[in-house]
């Protein structure tokens, strides 16, 4: 089975500010954001013990690579991988869960950034859950690799499998 999985920095997505957010109740695909709501915001924000995480390009460089590493050692076929600022997508062939596979990734390129002494190892980098679709067509895939690779702004830390779906 192949995902879209999106997964945002601690701090950056709060449910309820002008970015947009995912809930439960705004989880299907098509379906549209969470609104903006500046109370709901303010309480997130209140809850929050750390301040907001952002990656430079030193993190989002070793996040990629632990990404990478990870599919491999795991035998998922990544497909393309798009480490922005303050959050991350990845279109990955797997199978399990895509639920498992974006808590590995997070925990995994986590400990990276700790080897690397890039952050003070408590340092809380992930928002708690994330995005995960099912992509059922061929064509759904294609799609996600484009907008992963080619409609997220300025390229970053990107990477696409040379056999992806065209």
């Amino acid at each position: 089975m192949t995902y879209l999985i999106t997964f945002a920095c601690y701090g950056c997505r709060l449910h309820g500010d002008e970015s947009g957010s995912v809930d439960r109740e705004h989880n299907l695909y098509g379906s549209r954001l969470v609104e903006q709501d500046a109370k709901r915001a303010a309480a997130a924000c209140e809850r929050m013990d750390q301040t907001p995480y952002s990656m430079d390009r030193s993190r989002r460089e070793a996040v990629l690579a632990a990404i990478l590493e990870r599919c491999q050692l795991n035998h998922w076929t990544l497909l393309a991988a798009h480490v922005r600022t303050n959050h991350v997508h990845i279109v990955v062939d797997a199978d399990v869960r895509p639920e498992r596979i974006m808590n590995d990734l997070k925990s995994y390129a986590s400990r990276c950034l700790n080897r690397l002494l890039l952050d003070d190892p408590a340092r809380k980098r992930w928002a708690k859950h994330g995005s995960t679709r099912w992509l059922w067509k061929r064509e759904r895939v294609s799609a996600a690799i484009r907008y992963v690779v080619d409609q997220q702004g300025d390229s970053m830390a990107v990477f696409e499998a040379i056999e992806a779906y065209g």
